[in-house]
C-alpha cells in the first residue's frame, strides 16, 4: 500500500498541466494528430465492425448503487394516441400550428401516424467517457481549473463538450487480460493490473503501444456481469501506477470493460480512485467503462491482430461532467 506522499510525488511526475497551453481542456486527446487519424484508418482491412456499447435499458449495471440509476425509456407518444392525435389535430391548426401541420393528423383518411419517446439515465449510466472534469482533488481540475468552476449550471472548465472537433478517431489496441491470464470468465479480484504485465501482454500479443492511441484493456467483467446481473461483483483491474505507463506511452485515452477501470482495491492509503485522480486531474487522459469488448477480442485472437481504427466520439452535452457512446471498432 502506497502512501499519499509516493502518490504525490507520482502526481508531480505525470501532470500535463500548461504542456497544451494554460488554456487546454483536451489533455491527452491532442495527441490524435491528423497523421495519427489517417495511419487508424489504414487499419481497416476487412471492413469487420465491433459496436463496444452496451444496452442502455432497465437491466444495466447501475441497479446496484444509489448515486446512478438505470436508463428510464418512456414513449410520449405510441400507438394507442394515434386516434387522439386524428381528433386534435385541426385543433392544432386553429391553435396558430398552421393549416399543414394540423393537417397531418385531421381525419380518420390520413394514414400518417407516428410515435416518439424520451430517455431519462445519468449520463454515464452505461458504455461511457469520462470527461476530465469528472474528478478532481486539491480544488483543481485538469490543467490548474478551479474545482468550483463545476457548478449546478454545469462544468464551464473541462466539459466532454470541449472534445468538440476531436470527435475521437484514432488507434485502438486492446489488451486481453482475461486470455493473457488463462481466466476462464474475467480476473477475480485481488490480483491487480501492473504496468509490467501491460508490456507483458502487448509483448505477448505482437503490439506496442504508442502516442496517440487509445489502450481497451479486457478484463472479463461485462461477460460476467452478462451471467450474474451483479453490478456490484468485484473484480481486479488496472493498478494505480498504471497511470505512469499511460503517461510515459503519450496514450491519448483509455478504456475497460468494468465500471471503473482501476482496481476496486484503492493502492494508497486514504484515497478512493487514485488512478482516477491521477489520469484525469494531473495527466488529462480520460477515461471509459462498461465498454464491451467481448467479441472484439474473439475476433483478435482469431486473426492475430490486436490494432484497430476506433471511433468513440462523445455526445456534445454542454457542461456534462461524462457522456454515453456507442464507440465502434473497425477491422
Amino acid at each position: 500500500m502506497a502512501t499519499l506522499t509516493e502518490f504525490r510525488r507520482v502526481a508531480e511526475q505525470v501532470r500535463n498541466w500548461g504542456r497544451w497551453g494554460a488554456a487546454d481542456e483536451l489533455g491527452t486527446l491532442n495527441f490524435i494528430t491528423p497523421d495519427k487519424i489517417a495511419e487508424a484508418a489504414k487499419l481497416v482491412r476487412h471492413g469487420r465492425v465491433f459496436p463496444l456499447g452496451v444496452d442502455f435499458d432497465s437491466s444495466g449495471p447501475q441497479g446496484a448503487f444509489k448515486f446512478r440509476q438505470n436508463p428510464v425509456h418512456v414513449m410520449t407518444v405510441d400507438g394507442g394516441d394515434a386516434r387522439t392525435m386524428a381528433e386534435y389535430g385541426p385543433q392544432w391548426a386553429r391553435n396558430g400550428f398552421g393549416q399543414e401541420f394540423g393537417g397531418f393528423f385531421a381525419g380518420e383518411d390520413n394514414p400518417f401516424r407516428f410515435n416518439d419517446d424520451m430517455i431519462v439515465m445519468p449520463l454515464q449510466a452505461a458504455t461511457q467517457w469520462d470527461a476530465l472534469s469528472h474528478v478532481y482533488y486539491d480544488d483543481k481540475l485538469y490543467n490548474g481549473f478551479p474545482a468550483d468552476s463545476v457548478t449546478s449550471a454545469g462544468a464551464f472548465h473541462c466539459g466532454i463538450d470541449k472534445v468538440d472537433g476531436k470527435g475521437i478517431t484514432t488507434r485502438g489496441v486492446l489488451l486481453d487480460l482475461v486470455r493473457h491470464r488463462g481466466a476462464d470468465v474475467f480476473l477475480e479480484p485481488g490480483n491487480p493490473i501492473t504496468p509490467d504485465e501491460l508490456d507483458e501482454v502487448a509483448k505477448a500479443q505482437g503490439v506496442e503501444i504508442g502516442r496517440g492511441d487509445i489502450v481497451l484493456v479486457r478484463t472479463g467483467w461485462w461477460s460476467r456481469f452478462q451471467e450474474t446481473r451483479d453490478g456490484a461483483e468485484p473484480y481486479s483491474g488496472l493498478d494505480w501506477m498504471c497511470a505512469k505507463w499511460l503517461h510515459e506511452r503519450e496514450v491519448a485515452a483509455v478504456a475497460a470493460d468494468n465500471l471503473m477501470v482501476e482496481d476496486v482495491v484503492s493502492g494508497v492509503e486514504g484515497t478512493f480512485l487514485p488512478m482516477h485522480m491521477l489520469c484525469l486531474r494531473d495527466i488529462g487522459l480520460m477515461l471509459g467503462e462498461y465498454w464491451d469488448l467481448t467479441a472484439l477480442a474473439a475476433d483478435c485472437a482469431a486473426d492475430g491482430v490486436y490494432e484497430f481504427q476506433l471511433v468513440a466520439p462523445p455526445l456534445r452535452v454542454v457542461g456534462a461532467v461524462g457522456s454515453p457512446i456507442n464507440p465502434i471498432a473497425i477491422k
